[in-house]
């Protein structure tokens, strides 16, 4: 177990911290949570890197650790009413359609090797940026407009961008199994 595991398990322990914050009305501690959480993945990150410590079980926790954290504030920030439902069915729908594919593959036998995108990069840019724009306008009580409606504009589009291109991949890379 290295330093950058355990900092990503505590960035996990921070998810139910985080959506008891938004569904309180804490915003400011919610803020506060998400500036913590993305420092950490930050810092993971670097010394992962830096220092060699890189694994695995890095590797399936980091990307663990940012999606269950930016699912659980959309679906809290959905639930609160804070951002319109649609985007939080869209947000969510892209894991859930990606994930089910990588478990669809590894069923067949055909594992996919999933590679970050870089409209992939962009729509997790977005998806950031959009959610902390809500938890800081809800926090410090200012009007996040027009910031808002372009934020949630670029998360629909890479988004829709990055689950098309994911899924055109996948279908490439399914059509060469054989039929029994």
């Amino acid at each position: 177990m290295s330093i950058p595991n355990i900092i990503t398990l505590g960035r996990i322990i921070l998810v139910p911290v985080i959506v008891w914050a938004i569904v309180s009305s804490q915003m400011e501690i919610a803020f506060a949570i998400f500036v913590i959480a993305g420092v950490s993945d930050a810092v993971d990150g670097f010394l992962a890197k830096r220092f060699n410590m890189t694994s695995e079980l890095g590797a399936l926790l980091d990307p663990l650790a940012d999606k269950a954290l930016l699912v659980s504030i959309y679906v809290a920030l959905g639930i609160w009413g804070a951002v319109p439902r649609w985007i939080v069915i869209l947000v969510v729908s892209r894991d859930i359609m990606i994930v089910s594919a990588v478990i669809v593959s590894w069923l067949f036998d055909k594992p996919v090797e999933m590679k970050p995108l870089m409209v992939s990069k962009l729509n997790t840019v977005a998806q950031v940026g959009f959610a902390a724009l809500v938890l800081a306008s809800l926090g410090f009580g200012f009007e996040p407009h027009p910031y808002d409606w372009i934020l949630m504009g670029l998360v629909t589009i890479f988004t829709l961008g990055s689950v098309s291109l994911y899924l055109v991949e996948w279908v490439r890379h399914m059509s060469t199994i054989e039929a029994r």
